[in-house]
């Protein structure tokens, strides 16, 4: 089969099941760019090469595959650096191709070569591997070890370049091969390890199944859902893990910010974990509410990455596999004998709910604009987030509204997309564009979005608008704007006093984000009263157009009453202070 070099990497991210394609059409991409398009794919231009990458990482999540970004040699690759770390550090198998000069001009010595740099060194460091492709007939080799090693393990970024002169080239080569015959596919455990497994499981007094983000990005959740209904026990989130799986909503906790998870934790005599690195956001597994009952409780541990066992606990049944191989051989080895209710489900599930409504009722005693005073966050997201569409794709952005959402959401989505581990802000809006075309070519169904976000998240890549505009995306930004960095703004004030006027640089003069929008082609609502937020929306999704609902929000409210803030701390500050 004779293809250009360009036509084959196609045929290898297909093989994958990949057809989406993120970045700027670089002349050294723009043959790619049209033949994908022929193919069917959908190909993305946005206006930063960040937002590619960030838009390529919101498309691995909601389909379980890796995903392609592309970023011209030099400063279009440079660009995406902030993407190509994020994805490192948030476990994403994003695939960066770049484009590069002839390697001859690399080996030239001269100075003043335009557009030139010797770029893998710069990200041999952030991504898990990285080549450059000097003969074409490489290519088949260097992307199939792309994605095998982006996808095993620990999952991350990889880096290729092409040297110009190469892309172009002609190969004569087969069809391309299955995923299965090149690399590991859907790996299960030792099946003496899921026998030991599924004996403590039977055996448990009160277990619990501890899911992290892996199982979203994994796209386990049905399996789980079999296995968590098999041991009829509470699932407790990571919070990473804030995507809730259809059917257990009901039983599903959060960590740390729902306190009738506390009790769950604490009362816990065997832990099943599940896509989770058991980092910080959950003490290691080790610390706070796990102290007690720790010299009783059983640890089953899922892990692809055989290395990553017993690092930051100890760990009585490590099975080592991937989540979409290793969940089918649980159920199968629990399914003649299901458990009997955890004693205290019931009560659990019952208080969980009980405390959502709690918010929101706490929530309708703060301010809620009718009174010239702006709109307090907690009414802010309780509002948003009961307008929050059936089937809908939740994004999470920015710093003190985010802390805020963990606490006051009264929704429950099967997919929520945030930056949880980076902590990397101004990636709300790309993630929404990317993880929604994703899903509608995966699908072929529009399914709508709610971006939840505040304004100095909201102007990192604020350009990106006109990209979900021109994509016709059924997507709702709700902005809540305090004209300040209110996380950090916080910082200052528990630094050196509440009432102090020592900050510096944490704010702005006043936007119109509705105005904004509006200029971009979106639909524009401002809004100043709690109870305009729900109908805002309404109007907006109803508009057929982008819509940007800017809501005032009180910037007293949102960097010094944020919710539980002391619990969050912990997450970073223990075990380091």
């Amino acid at each position: 089969m004779a293809v250009k070099v360009y036509e084959r990497i196609l045929q290898l991210f297909e093989a994958e099941g990949v057809n989406t394609l993120f970045g700027i059409p670089d002349p050294n991409f723009v043959h790619m760019f049209w033949e994908a398009e022929k193919r069917g794919w959908t190909v993305i231009a946005p206006h930063h090469e960040a937002a590619a990458g960030f838009m390529a990482e919101a498309a691995s999540r909601i389909t379980g595959k890796p995903a392609l970004a592309i970023g011209t040699l030099g400063p279009g690759i440079a660009n995406a650096a902030p993407a190509i770390q994020c994805a490192l550090v948030e476990n994403s198998p994003v695939i960066f191709l770049s484009g590069q000069r002839a390697r001859v001009t690399e080996q030239r010595v001269r100075r003043g070569r335009i557009q030139f740099v010797k770029q893998m060194p710069l990200f041999e460091n952030s991504v898990k591997y990285a080549a450059s492709i000097e003969y074409a007939d490489q290519t088949d080799e260097i992307i199939r070890q792309a994605i095998r090693t982006s996808l095993s393990g620990t999952p991350g970024p990889s880096y290729i370049e092409y040297p110009s002169h190469i892309i172009n080239e002609d190969l004569d080569v087969p069809e391309p091969l299955a995923p299965s015959r090149y690399r590991l596919v859907n790996q299960g455990a030792d099946i003496d390890k899921i026998a030991e497994a599924a004996k403590l499981i039977r055996e448990a007094r009160n277990p619990i199944l501890l899911v992290g983000h892996g199982v979203h990005t994994s796209r386990t959740g049905a399996a789980v859902k079999e296995l968590a209904l098999l041991m009829n026990c509470p699932v407790v989130q990571t919070s990473g893990g804030t995507s809730f799986i259809k059917g257990l909503e009901d039983r599903t906790f959060q960590y740390v910010f729902q306190d009738a998870t506390l009790e769950v934790v604490e009362e816990s005599d065997l832990v099943l974990a599940l896509g989770t690195e058991l980092g910080e956001p959950v003490h290691y597994g080790r610390w706070r509410y796990w102290q007690k009952n720790e010299g009783i409780r059983k640890w089953i541990y899922v892990e692809q990455d055989a290395s990553a066992i017993g690092v930051n606990r100890p760990i009585d049944v490590p099975l080592v596999g991937d989540l979409r191989g290793v969940v089918p051989q649980l159920v199968a080895a629990l399914k003649d004998t299901p458990r009997q209710p955890a004693p205290m489900l019931a009560k659990y599930m019952k208080d969980c709910q009980a405390e959502i409504e709690s918010w929101a009722a706490e929530s309708l005693k703060k301010s809620d604009g009718t009174a010239g005073t702006p709109i307090h966050t907690s009414r802010f997201v309780v509002e948003a987030t009961k307008a929050f569409p059936k089937d809908g794709i939740l994004i999470r952005d920015g710093g003190a509204t985010v802390i805020f959402q963990w606490t006051y959401s009264q929704c429950k989505p099967q997919d929520v997309i945030w930056n949880q581990n980076f902590g990397h802000i101004g990636t709300g809006l790309p993630y929404a564009t990317g993880a929604m075309l994703a899903d509608q070519a995966a699908t072929r169904k529009k399914r709508p979005g709610m971006l939840i976000t505040s304004d100095s998240s909201f102007l990192f890549h604020i350009g990106e608008l006109e990209t979900a505009v021109r994509t016709q995306l059924p997507l709702v930004c709700v902005v809540g704007v305090d004209y300040q960095w209110g996380l950090e703004v916080g910082v200052y004030k528990r630094t050196f006093g509440i009432g102090k006027t020592t900050e510096t640089g944490t704010h702005w003069g006043k936007l119109r984000f509705d105005k904004i929008g509006e200029g971009f082609g979106c639909h524009g609502e401002y809004v100043t009263r709690a109870e305009d937020i729900g109908p805002a929306i309404q109007r907006a999704y109803a508009s057929g157009k982008v819509g940007v609902v800017h809501v005032d929000i009180d910037p007293k409210a949102n960097s010094e009453e944020m919710p539980k803030y002391e619990k969050f701390r912990t997450w970073y500050a223990e075990g380091t202070q």
